[in-house]
């Protein structure tokens, strides 16, 4: 984890609000119908984990030689306050797929051979990638 003050900063009920619009473009769904879904989904302590070590991921990446981690915490505070609301969906990638793929398992909505592709060793990195990519999406758009 990037910081223990991250689960306060951004809460369950943020990570739901603030994945929903990609979820939405990728299931093809209105946004009320994707935010009802990612609140499901964050309910699993096992996704939110995943979801969380991709934000950490991102924030650490991000951190500069001379930002500290309280100061990269504050901003992605601030920005979950004005902008949480106004997060625009992530571009689509094979890699982003593979969260999604994720989250319509947990949710119920994707195939069980799906566990499959995303347990062996290309789909495990794929989502790796994904949940990187999807965290640092919400960094850049929180972050300003």
């Amino acid at each position: 984890m990037f910081s223990r003050r991250l689960l306060h900063v951004v809460s369950r009920k943020d990570l739901a609000l603030l994945i929903a619009p990609t979820y939405a473009a990728s299931a093809n769904v209105d946004f009320d119908e994707a935010h009802e879904r990612m609140e499901r989904a964050v309910g699993s302590q096992r996704i939110v984990d995943q979801l969380y070590a991709g934000l950490s991921a991102a924030l650490a990446e991000r951190k500069g030689p001379r930002t500290t981690e309280d100061e990269l915490i504050d901003a992605l505070s601030a920005g979950v306050q004005k902008r949480r609301s106004r997060v625009k969906a992530a571009a689509l990638t094979p890699a982003l797929s593979a969260v999604m793929v994720l989250l319509n398992l947990e949710l119920g909505y994707a195939p069980e051979m799906m566990r499959g592709a995303l347990e062996n060793e290309k789909g495990k990195g794929l989502l790796e990638d994904g949940l990187r990519a999807l965290g640092a999406h919400l960094a850049k758009e929180l972050i300003k």
